[in-house]
């Protein structure tokens, strides 16, 4: 048996509530053809998931649980599984993040101390006495600038015979290149042997208008025992020789007593030894 009304029944909707059919008058006299439905936006059923494009509080603060809004700020913890979107964020303690972070620009709070760009550069420090500490491996596919200068690559060159001013020679290419060169200075002054006639100074000293050669790190000095010295045609003993480099000049001093006799000015006197040329 259906209920009518005295008076007419007028339902109408308002913010966040929908009336199907709206501001109708219902008297009940019939049945179901004024059956009306009311609904909100969203299902609010204890399994729902109930979403509200805005919230606006009565006071100052809204609570969630333990989670505090203020009109400064929000306090507490909150796990947020899609995205935020603010024209800024200010955090007073830490930011955990477990997915990835997506920012146009990273810069620090002391300004330009840190800055990751947009583009993919970055800058560390703001002044020459900034250290910045690194462990581990360093990779770079780049250049690398220190003062100005640029280095591009490393090389094992073993020549060295570029010469480029852009690439570093690496211990195993300098190594190589300083033993080889050592050996080649090595052959050299073995090879070196050559031949000059003195001049007449005195009945014990001729002179010599050459250079001696300059022995590798791993000989000794370039000395008498190095030469033969011919008067006449006649190998002096050395043991009787003294020889000194006096700039471009060799000094031979000849002890006449071990000798047996003194020379005079008609004696040739040639050198035959480690001459640089």
């Amino acid at each position: 048996m259906a209920n009518i009304a005295r008076e007419p029944l007028i339902i109408i909707q308002g913010l966040g509530v929908t009336v199907n059919p709206n501001n109708k008058t219902i008297f009940g006299k019939t049945s179901p053809s004024e059956q009306i439905t009311i609904s909100i936006g969203n299902n609010v059923s204890t399994t729902d998931n109930v979403f509200f494009n805005k919230l606006t509080p009565t006071n100052e603060t809204f609570t969630i649980n333990n989670f505090l809004i203020t009109p400064n700020g929000f306090t507490g913890s909150i796990s947020m599984q899609g995205s935020l979107v603010a024209p800024s964020l200010n955090i007073g303690e830490n930011l955990n993040v477990r997915g990835i972070t997506k920012a146009e620009k990273i810069e620090s709070q002391l300004s330009q101390s840190i800055t990751i760009f947009e583009s993919g550069s970055t800058q560390f420090g703001d002044t020459s006495d900034d250290t910045h500490v690194i462990t581990g491996s360093f990779l770079t596919s780049g250049s690398l600038s220190l003062n100005n200068s640029i280095a591009t690559s490393l090389t094992d060159d073993i020549f060295l015979s570029v010469g480029r001013s852009t690439h570093l020679a690496t211990e195993s290419g300098s190594k190589t290149y300083v033993d080889d060169l050592d050996s080649i200075t090595k052959q050299t002054y073995v090879r070196k042997c050559f031949a000059h006639t003195g001049s007449f100074v005195d009945s014990d000293t001729f002179t010599f208008n050459a250079v001696t050669a300059s022995a590798p790190s791993v000989y000794l000095s370039t000395r008498v025992d190095d030469f033969m010295f011919f008067v006449n045609g006649q190998l002096m003993e050395s043991d009787a020789l003294t020889i000194q480099q006096q700039g471009s000049t060799l000094r031979l001093d000849i002890n006449s007593d071990n000798i047996g006799y003194d020379l005079t000015n008609d004696d040739e006197v040639v050198a035959w030894g480690k001459f640089n040329s």
